[in-house]
């Protein structure tokens, strides 16, 4: 599978896109103004202890106070020897691992989210080309996607000798085949780093940040480093510039990958990049068979409904069925990755008769999502035949970052009616007569609901000005939305 990385560097944002085989299939966006804290590591205060949540609010400096949950808390968690990579966690009372008004280190492991803060957490990880540092471990833990036991001995074994009393490592699959030299001089870099962070803490009194983690452009070259990509193009020379340096001391495979791209044609035209990210903006994704995906983002959950559309099949009802819903898994699997989804999503699967047909589209599924970074887990179909399932979300989704609540419905994703709109004005102008004494009314409505008045709702206009008495002057007021009116006494 080829693999292509474009950045698009401007003043204002950057953008990084992931192409797979001449197709979009990641966009992230970071933006000057709201820049992305996942990474950081904050001196913060707790501002409040919530002992029914078993939680703390921490003031991090930013506008709203982050959460930091008792099971996140690292004094919580003791490790069970033998394992290579998860703590077993003991939760403890939250009023027994912190106080009201206590500095703590944490470091942010999900961005602000809508109204949700930042969720924080005491367990550190500073991560580097090969390797994690964890400065609250005492123990190596390899990646479980490095399937050969010889070479996880063997990692393990170089690795353990930089571990000491001050933290431990996890080993990245990048680290797969690296020498021990690069992994001392991994081990080494991420220590002083880790002993610059600590001065500093020892120096600072009051809240703020203490490691600010890499920039989108940096911070993806180091998570793709693990990846076999064939180009990297960049369209800011000052960034490729700072780049070529970067991979150079810190991701040298890459180096003879990454590119200049001078071109006159915009960067993200290539791939057809933009169209791809407006169409990742609509609710309805069509299928090359006929049919289509409907997608909806909600506070609690995603849901995703699948439909045959136009496409009939061949043979009979039961295959069309199916069909669809096999080329439903890697459309899914792709809007999960490009629209960056996370949390519970409810999949709508057409409803099947056969047991091995449900069992083949769970495993197609499950193979699509296996290309995912994030991680995801499907706990299977439901009583009611719907697939749940979890995807692990740190950024806000590209909806919530390039869209805001439209003002005409005010996020509801539909208006009412002009005729609703006309009725709702007809009775207003019949409260505020019974209320007020007016000699006339002047209704201002937008171009559609004026019309209607004038027009469709001509009769029952012409029965309320019998029935109250008195003249209804109907004004166009071009600004106004479908659903807004102004009823004026004269």
């Amino acid at each position: 599978m080829s693999s292509e990385l474009l950045i698009n560097v401007t003043p204002s944002e950057s953008r990084v896109a992931l192409i797979e085989n001449g197709v979009l299939q990641e966009v992230q966006v970071e933006r000057i103004g709201n820049l992305g804290i996942v990474g950081n590591i904050y001196l913060g205060k707790v501002s409040r202890v919530l002992p029914g949540m078993q939680a703390a609010f921490v003031d991090i400096g930013l506008d709203k106070a982050a959460f930091l949950h008792a099971s996140d808390i690292v004094n919580s968690a003791s490790f069970e020897d033998g394992l290579d990579e998860q703590p077993v966690k003991k939760v403890q009372d939250i009023r027994e691992l912190v106080r009201q008004g206590q500095h703590i280190m944490v470091q942010v492991v999900k961005d602000p989210i809508g109204t949700k803060g930042a969720r924080l957490t005491t367990d550190i990880t500073i991560p580097s080309r090969y390797l994690v540092f964890m400065p609250d471990a005492t123990h190596v833990g390899v990646s479980q996607r490095i399937e050969s036991d010889e070479e996880r001995l063997r990692l393990k074994d170089i690795v353990a000798q930089y571990n000491d009393e001050n933290g431990g490592f996890i080993v990245r699959t990048a680290a797969e085949g690296a020498s021990e030299h690069e992994l001392k001089h991994d081990a080494e870099f991420l220590k002083k780093l880790w002993q610059k962070i600590v001065e500093k803490r020892k120096k600072t009194r009051k809240e703020s940040i203490l490691h600010e983690d890499l920039k989108l452009a940096f911070r993806t070259l180091r998570d793709y480093v693990g990846e076999d990509m064939e180009r990297i193009r960049v369209d800011s020379k000052l960034t490729y510039q700072e780049l070529v340096n970067f991979t150079e001391e810190f991701v040298p495979h890459l180096h003879k990958v990454l590119e200049y791209y001078p071109g006159e044609r915009p960067i993200f035209d290539l791939f057809d990049v933009e169209n791809e990210i407006q169409k990742a903006l609509h609710r309805k994704v069509e299928l090359k068979s006929g049919g289509y995906l409907i997608i909806d983002q909600t506070e609690a959950m995603t849901t995703v409904d699948v439909n045959t559309g136009a496409f009939v099949g061949h043979r009979n009802l039961e295959e069309t069925i199916f069909n669809t819903n096999i080329e439903a898994t890697s459309a899914i699997a792709r809007q999960l990755r490009l629209r960056n989804l996370g949390g519970i999503i409810i999949i709508d699967f057409i409803d099947m008769i056969s047991d091995e047909h449900k069992r083949r589209v769970l495993h197609s599924l499950e193979q699509a999502l296996s290309k995912d970074r994030a991680k995801a887990n499907i706990n299977g179909l439901s009583a009611l035949g719907l697939v749940e399932m979890t995807r692990k979300r740190t950024r806000e989704s590209l909806e919530h970052i390039l869209c805001g609540v439209c003002p005409s419905c005010a996020g509801r994703g539909s208006l009412k009616t002009v005729e609703t709109v006309c009725y709702e004005i007809l009775r207003e102008i019949v409260r505020v007569n019974r209320a007020y004494d007016a000699d006339k009314f002047m209704v201002y409505a937008s171009a559609a609901v004026s019309e209607a008045l004038i027009n469709d709702e001509y009769h029952n206009l012409a029965e309320l000005e019998l029935f109250i008495g008195k003249q209804v002057i109907i004004q166009t007021e071009n600004l106004y939305s479908q659903e807004q009116f102004d009823v004026v006494m004269m």
